[in-house]
C-alpha cells in the first residue's frame, strides 16, 4: 500500500477551496483518507489538512507542480510531509524533569513522532537524571551578562543536532526578543497555569492563597510576549479547600506533562496553524 502523505494549506478564504483541493487530488488519482478544514470568519482565512495517498509511495513531480501552481493562485502557505515522519526535537530543561521525561517516554513508546536529538540545560542539576536516555547533554550556563553568548551557543546546537523544533520543558530562562523571533513557530513552552495568571515565583502558593477551584497548564508557542504566545493545548483539574500547595504542585506536574505532550504531538503531526495570534488545531 502506498504511503500516506499530509498536505497542510492556509490561504485567504474564498468559494470553491474544498472542491478545488478535491479535484486536484482526483486528477492525480489520489485517495483522500481524511480531511479537516476550517474557515475563520474573523480573519477570512481558510485552513486545511489532508491525509492522502496516490498510486506511488512518493509524491509525483506532476502533483507537486500542481500544488505549487494552486498555492501561487491562492496566495497560500502549503507543505507536504510523509505521515508518521519523525520530527527532530531539542529539549531545554532547568531543574524539573517531569515534562522532559513525559516527552521522552512518549517518544520511546512511539506515541510521539519525534526524535529527541539532545537536551540543553542552563545548569548540571539534571544531568545524571537523564543519563539513562543516552542523549547528548549540552550545558549552557546563562546569566544576564552572558545571555547573548548562551543564545548563540543554543542556535549552534540547533544547527549541530539538526533539530526541527525546540521544546522548553520547564526551562526557567527567558529567551531574548531576537531568539523568540528566530524561533517563531518552532518553539513550544509549558506554562503552569490554565490562564496566564500567577506569574513569577511560587505560582501554586499564590493560587492556594487565592482559594482557586481549578488549576491547569497551558502549552503555547513562544513569542517575545512572555507566556502569552499562541495557545496550543490546555488541561485543567478541579481542586478544593483540602488541597495544600504541595498537592497542587504534584497535580500541576501531571497537568504540565499532559498539556506539553498534546502540544508537541499536534506540532509533530502538522495539525497546528497560527491564525492572528491564536491557533487552529485540528483533531487527528
Amino acid at each position: 500500500m502506498a504511503r500516506n502523505h499530509i498536505l497542510t494549506l492556509s490561504c485567504p478564504d474564498r468559494v470553491g477551496l474544498v472542491a478545488g483541493l478535491a479535484k486536484l487530488m482526483e486528477r492525480h488519482d489520489c485517495f483522500i483518507e481524511s480531511s479537516r478544514t476550517f474557515s475563520d470568519p474573523e480573519t477570512s482565512r481558510f485552513f486545511a489538512r489532508l491525509v492522502f495517498h496516490g498510486p506511488d509511495d512518493i509524491l509525483s513531480s506532476a502533483l507537486t507542480e500542481d500544488l505549487a501552481n494552486l498555492g501561487n493562485e491562492l496566495n497560500a502557505e502549503w507543505a507536504t510531509h510523509p505521515e508518521g515522519e519523525t520530527v527532530k526535537a531539542l529539549l531545554l530543561v532547568s531543574k524539573s524533569d517531569h515534562c522532559a521525561n513525559t516527552l521522552l517516554y512518549g517518544a520511546r513508546r512511539k506515541e510521539l513522532p519525534i526524535e529527541v536529538v539532545g537536551i540543553v540545560s542552563n545548569n548540571e542539576t539534571l544531568k545524571d537524571n537523564f543519563a539513562h536516555w543516552d542523549l547528548p547533554w549540552f550545558h549552557v550556563p546563562v546569566t544576564k551578562d552572558t545571555k547573548p553568548e548562551a543564545e548563540a551557543r543554543l542556535f549552534g546546537i540547533i544547527k549541530e543536532t539538526g533539530a526541527d523544533f525546540v521544546v522548553l520543558a520547564r526551562y526557567m530562562q527567558v529567551l531574548s526578543e531576537d531568539a523568540c523571533r528566530r524561533l517563531e513557530g518552532m518553539c513550544i513552552n509549558i506554562h503552569h497555569s490554565f490562564l496566564p495568571g500567577f506569574k513569577g515565583a511560587r505560582p501554586y502558593h499564590q493560587a492556594h492563597a487565592c482559594g482557586v477551584k481549578v488549576i491547569g497548564a497551558t502549552a503555547h508557542y513562544v513569542t517575545a510576549d512572555l507566556d502569552e504566545g499562541p495557545i496550543i493545548a490546555q488541561v485543567t483539574e478541579v481542586v478544593d479547600h483540602t488541597f495544600s500547595p504541595a498537592d497542587m504542585i504534584e497535580t500541576g506536574r501531571h497537568l504540565e506533562g499532559n498539556a506539553l505532550l498534546r502540544a508537541v504531538k499536534a506540532h509533530a503531526e502538522h495539525r497546528i496553524f497560527v491564525n492572528s495570534g491564536k491557533t487552529v488545531v485540528f483533531a487527528r
